[in-house]
């Protein structure tokens, strides 16, 4: 690392709750981390907050896919239930009228009684 001639300041936001894992909701450094920041010196404090970023983007990342994929359920969901929708013809409207299949495909020259 270069030389420091200033202290490396604290990344905390203010924002000083936990995750599961114990990583900080604000500045997603660790419950070590956060402990012994004023123990350690200029060039582990830069380590802390390079680690810290990187957890961010991988908490996005997955924020990010986790919301595509709700969306993508809600949309499925939404057709579904759309396909599965039976529209009932109006009791005023006239009687349609269905027509029956009258083509024959089928050869019944071999077909015996």
């Amino acid at each position: 690392m270069q030389l420091e001639f200033f202290d490396v300041p604290s990344p905390c936001v203010g924002i000083c709750q936990s995750n599961d894992k114990g990583q900080c909701l604000g500045c997603f450094r660790t419950r070590v981390e956060r402990q012994t920041w004023t123990n350690v010196n200029s060039d582990e404090k830069q380590k802390i907050i390079k680690r810290a970023l990187q957890r961010k983007k991988r908490i996005e990342k997955k924020e990010t896919s986790k919301v595509t994929i709700e969306t993508e359920t809600e949309t499925e969901t939404e057709t579904e239930s759309a396909e599965t929708k039976i529209i009932q013809p109006s009791l005023l409207d006239p009687p349609s009228k269905k027509t029956l299949d009258t083509s024959t495909d089928f050869d019944f020259d071999d077909f015996e009684l």
